[in-house]
């Protein structure tokens, strides 16, 4: 069972919610099948611990305020910090960094073992080696059912090599035009 299956206080099991579609396995079905573009969200516990996660709903709203979006399961091991943090840092991965992507998104406790990070502006986790990144506060949680859609303000980034772009597709990471 994955984090994001764990029930959390105020959340409803997926196969009690009655908000659930009836073809729920369309729904998962099609999503597999939007790639979208790999990303990986950092931030710190109230304890200074790193917490993070890879994300591919992430999304620019608007470039004046440079304000970015990103959604996320309430159920996930990551979100108590994101409730309460009050900023993050937003990672865009590229192909290289593939490696990184399945350690962020596998076992919680593993996610900040190794040379892959370091403290960046604020303390929090900065990823080595990725395409950029930007730390933003977060200006906004909207609770959407047992997810949340977080708004974030970007103040400041840096921007790292280059790199061919790496997508989640299918239930898996891919770079467009390579082999499977």
């Amino acid at each position: 069972m994955s984090d994001t299956d764990i029930p959390q206080p105020g959340t409803v099991p997926l196969a009690e919610d009655p908000n659930a579609p009836l073809d729920l396995a369309a729904f998962k079905h099609s999503f597999r099948r939007h790639a979208a573009g790999v990303a990986v969200i950092t931030a710190l516990r109230p304890d200074g611990i790193p917490v993070g996660f890879t994300a591919t709903s992430l999304a620019s709203l608007s470039s004046v305020p440079p304000l970015a979006t990103f959604n996320m399961a309430r159920s996930a091991s990551t979100w108590p910090a994101i409730a309460e943090s009050e900023r993050v840092v937003i990672h865009i991965l590229g192909a290289h960094n593939r490696a990184v992507a399945e350690v962020m998104s596998g076992p919680a406790d593993q996610r900040f073992v190794g040379d892959h990070w370091q403290p960046g502006p604020h303390g929090l986790p900065v990823l080595r080696g990725v395409t950029s990144w930007m730390v933003g506060r977060i200006i906004e949680r909207a609770l959407v059912h047992n997810s949340a859609v977080v708004v974030v303000k970007i103040e400041e980034g840096g921007m790292g090599e280059n790199d061919e772009a790496l997508v989640y597709y299918e239930r898996t990471y891919r770079v467009p035009g390579a082999e499977a």
